[in-house]
């Protein structure tokens, strides 16, 4: 079973700081842009259905970030922090003036959420996908934290490979239940390369799945959030990753939304971490009624 695109993207190649990015783009070129930034082990078409689900014209680009899909992959570790440089990259290669409309899920969230507040004259509209920081053990000390990035530098991290795309589609539907034959088939076309030996792993650098060398601190994050000027919408699936966290903390969860001087939370129902697969329509439509179109 196959899924049926109905609005075709293309996708080309920006240099951005010393590397080869692939970024997808939908939409005709005078329409509004939005940009779409994907998550952890993910690649740019993850968007794909979410397209296909809006009503209006919109001008959608979308990166495979570093390491990741058809862009450059470093085969070592990397740094978070190059993640906000290389979206302002693509902001001033794309949309050189003017704020922007930003859509990230998970990952993606992250960076744009943090981008949001060390450059907030540069976001008009902020959506973050199932994301409102991570939870970090309290027993997880910075030497710690330290030493097990040192110790994963002795080898690289093992790619987990399938017999073919259909055995990745089927391990995606696994993970997913709620995934349908047909998005798991797209998806599996796009999140999986064929290696040398004809199988199929996915294309994400596995340099990605290394600790960092330093701890998590949400006040970092929090003191970010706070400087964000932009509307923001936070897209809550009901039984995503914000709701695992934070479900039985809901004064936790409740102050991390009020560091957003402009906030909307809505819970998108059935659905789970990747809401953009589960409820295409209802993230599209929920997008939609957030995004300004009258925004430059």
């Amino acid at each position: 079973m196959h899924y049926t695109v109905r609005k075709p993207s293309t996708t080309e190649r920006v240099p951005v700081r010393g590397l080869e990015y692939s970024v997808r783009r939908w939409g005709p070129a005078d329409a509004p842009k939005v940009f779409l930034l994907h998550g952890w082990m993910d690649t740019s078409a993850t968007f794909q259905f979410v397209v296909d689900a809006l009503r209006h014209d919109w001008q959608l680009i979308a990166p495979d970030w570093r390491g990741y899909g058809e862009t450059t992959w470093l085969h070592r570790p990397y740094w978070f922090p190059d993640y906000y440089a290389d979206l302002e990259a693509l902001l001033a290669h794309y949309a050189p003036e003017g704020p922007v409309r930003l859509v990230g899920h998970s990952m993606g969230a992250n960076i744009a959420g943090i981008y949001a507040g060390l450059r907030p004259q540069r976001v008009a509209r902020l959506a973050m996908l199932d994301f409102i920081g991570l939870k970090v053990p309290a027993d997880v000390d910075a030497p710690q934290q330290l030493g097990r990035w040192l110790d994963a530098q002795l080898a690289p991290p093992p790619a987990r490979a399938y017999a073919d795309r259909a055995a990745l589609a089927a391990r995606l539907r696994v993970a997913n239940p709620r995934l349908t034959p047909a998005r798991a088939e797209f998806l599996c076309r796009h999140l999986g390369r064929v290696r040398a030996d004809g199988q199929v792993e996915i294309a994400g650098d596995p340099w990605h799945k290394i600790p960092s060398p330093a701890v998590y601190r949400i006040e970092d994050a929090m003191a970010c959030w706070r400087r964000v000027r932009a509307p923001a919408l936070m897209l809550v699936s009901a039984e995503g990753y914000v709701h695992d966290r934070f479900g039985d903390e809901p004064e936790e969860l409740q102050r991390r939304i009020d560091c957003f001087a402009h906030a909307r939370v809505v819970t998108v129902p059935d659905c789970g971490h990747n809401l953009q697969h589960d409820q295409p329509e209802v993230v599209a439509a929920a997008l939609e009624d957030f995004l300004d179109r009258e925004t430059p």
